[in-house]
């Protein structure tokens, strides 16, 4: 509810230090009721590690922070260079969520929970151009949240909650990086975030209210899933990381 980043130093050993960065931000959109104030809701470094990009979805925009070509260890403020920041604004009521690149580095692909698009754009350099509104949401639940690619980059995944919870699946356009939607897996209940696994075999969803996590099996050549019928049984999951 704060709606800024906070950037942590760490030591030699990985642990936090003190001298954290609190970056903030001020603003609201279209959506009275849950837009009325900055909601940062996801960091991602671009593949080339030289912006870091923050997604707001109380304000629909996109924050693009350079990476400091001189950064101190353990000195939290000389990571980003906050006076070279940009904003990429995205359409009014949209709602940014989670951003994921393309393998090939040439496209980004944004999620946005209220308004339940998908928008690819072109990446250079630190600019993002919007090539295509997809809707990954066809009922208006205004609950989208996750969005991923599977390792091979020939197709997203973006997840829904609230209604017709589920899985959309897009394919890509290798050479252009739009999507055309292939199919949809329901879940679960409130599929909050998934993962797809490094081989590229299996997706998991965390459904969120139904306290488990699903088990999925990919088609490699179409996209589509199987339900495997195997559950992990846990309370309230809510986000999936494969570590090393």
């Amino acid at each position: 509810m704060g709606g800024s980043i906070t950037v942590f130093p760490l030591d030699k050993d990985g642990k936090l230090n003190s001298g954290t960065r609190l970056i903030s931000f001020t603003g609201s959109s279209l959506d009275k009721e849950r837009q009325t104030q900055p909601h940062l809701h996801c960091v991602e470094f671009t593949p080339d590690h030289k912006y870091l990009l923050a997604t707001d979805l109380g304000t629909d925009r996109i924050h693009v922070f350079p990476v400091s070509e001189h950064v101190t260890d353990g000195v939290s403020h000389s990571l980003l260079n906050e006076s070279g920041e940009s904003d990429i604004k995205v359409e009014p009521g949209s709602g940014p969520r989670h951003i994921c690149f393309h393998p090939n580095q040439k496209f980004a692909y944004l999620i946005n929970e209220i308004s339940g698009k998908v928008i690819a754009f072109s990446y250079d350099k630190g600019k993002l151009n919007a090539i295509q509104y997809i809707e990954a949401d066809t009922v208006g639940a205004k609950g989208s949240g996750d969005i991923h690619i599977s390792p091979d980059g020939k197709f997203l995944y973006a997840s829904n909650r609230l209604k017709a919870d589920g899985i959309a699946i897009f394919a890509i356009n290798q050479e252009e990086g739009t999507l055309t939607k292939t199919g949809y897996q329901p879940t679960d209940i409130h599929p909050r975030n998934f993962i797809i696994s490094r081989n590229g075999r299996y997706l998991l969803v965390a459904c969120r209210d139904s306290n488990s996590i699903q088990v999925f099996e990919r088609d490699p050549q179409t996209g589509l899933l199987k339900d495997t019928g195997k559950t992990i049984k846990t309370n309230k999951p809510v986000c999936l990381k494969f570590i090393c």
